[in-house]
Formats: structure tokens, C-alpha cells, sequence
């Protein structure tokens, strides 16, 4: 799916898109559920964590969101399934909320489905905190 106003260009971490190909490979993961996050992988452009911008979200980045439909404002960090501890700081890649963020940069807005054939439209405001800006490639 190529990018489009609903659906800004993406940035990954060629390690975070690994990672997260083997975890929607495995038969837990198999349902219709994840494919929002299966067609952003495949339409992300891919790089070594050393090349990706400080100003786009990976896996275990702390960024500032808000929904344009409510005007709430989140700050989240976004976390493998392992990671989702409950805690309400933390959102899981395969929750709708951290798909729609993977490989945003801050500025970027993205239209999202949500479950109930609802969906919301979130702008990245900030990162607060990438691993690979801060020099660690292999969280």
C-alpha cells in the first residue's frame, strides 16, 4: 500500500521489522486482527537502526500523540506483547494504537481502524525518548 494522506511514509528499524515479522509469524497472531500491522511492514521503508531519524517512532520509543477526533493528548511507549505490563504508559505493538504509531515521525498523522469499525485519525506531536537516537540498537 503505498503512502497516502491517510497513510504518511514510514521508517523501521530493519531489526524492529525482523523482530516483529517473526512475532506476527507465530500461530497466535495468524488472525485478521494484525493485518493493519502486516501491510505497515510491508510498506515501510527499511533501514539499519543507525539510519533511522531521530524523529520516528520504534519499537520502544516514548512518543506524544494526539487524537484529532477528541483532541486527547497520550504520551505512550511502545512495547513488544512480552512488555505490555498493564501499565497505562505502555501500549503493545499488536494493540490498534501502537500499530497506527510504528514508523511515524512526529508531525505525521495516520487514519486508523479500530475494533468495532470505528477509526480515529492520530498526529504525532513528539518523541520523547527512540532507542536508536540514544545509541541503543538492540532493545
Amino acid at each position: 500500500m503505498p503512502a497516502t494522506p491517510a497513510n504518511p511514509p514510514l521508517v523501521l528499524s530493519r531489526l524492529d521489522c525482523e523482530r516483529l515479522e517473526a512475532l506476527l509469524d507465530q500461530p497466535a497472531q495468524a488472525g485478521p486482527q494484525f493485518d493493519g500491522l502486516r501491510d505497515e511492514l510491508a510498506r515501510a521503508e527499511v533501514c539499519e537502526p543507525k539510519d533511522v531519524p531521530a524523529d520516528a517512532i520504534t519499537m520502544n520509543s516514548t512518543a506524544r500523540f494526539v487524537d484529532e477526533a477528541t483532541g486527547a493528548e497520550r504520551e505512550l511507549t511502545l512495547v513488544y506483547p512480552r512488555d505490555a505490563d498493564g501499565s497505562p504508559d505502555k501500549v503493545s505493538i499488536l494493540a490498534p494504537v501502537g500499530s497506527a504509531l510504528l514508523g511515524l515521525r512526529a508531525g505525521q498523522s495516520i487514519e486508523w481502524q479500530l475494533p468495532g469499525g470505528r477509526s480515529t485519525r492520530l498526529r504525532v506531536l513528539e518523541i520523547r525518548y527512540q532507542p536508536e537516537a540514544a545509541g541503543e540498537f538492540h532493545r
